[in-house]
């Protein structure tokens, strides 16, 4: 729990304290974002189901930014950046899609 009382705490300061993110880091930041929320989801997903861990979380959201994060770079050093992001996106998209519909069958199964 302290992992998502953590992630809460950084997005809120995020959004007050409005940070610079470095120019480099700039066309990353979409694939970033969409790996930090699938990852998120993931973990709303494991909490319904009762199998929540804090350690699984901390590792699914650093290792899903990091993978989404290298795939887009190993795409722009073979010329193929824009299409390797789209289906880093896709795919995210889908996982998440996935996890909002199982949290919602939870939600409304009672």
């Amino acid at each position: 729990m302290a992992a998502v009382l953590g992630l809460i705490v950084g997005v809120v300061g995020g959004i007050f304290l409005q940070p610079d993110i470095p120019i480099v880091l700039q066309p990353y930041l979409p694939i970033m974002v969409v790996a930090a929320l699938d990852a998120l989801l993931g973990a709303a997903r494991s909490f319904f189901e009762r199998s929540f861990s804090d350690k699984v979380f901390v590792i699914s959201f650093l290792s899903n930014v990091i993978t989404a994060t290298l795939l887009v770079l190993l795409g722009n050093q073979l010329g193929v950046g824009s299409q390797l992001q789209t289906a880093v996106i896709v795919v995210l998209g889908i996982r998440i899609f996935s996890n909002v519909s199982s949290i919602r069958r939870f939600i409304f199964r009672g």
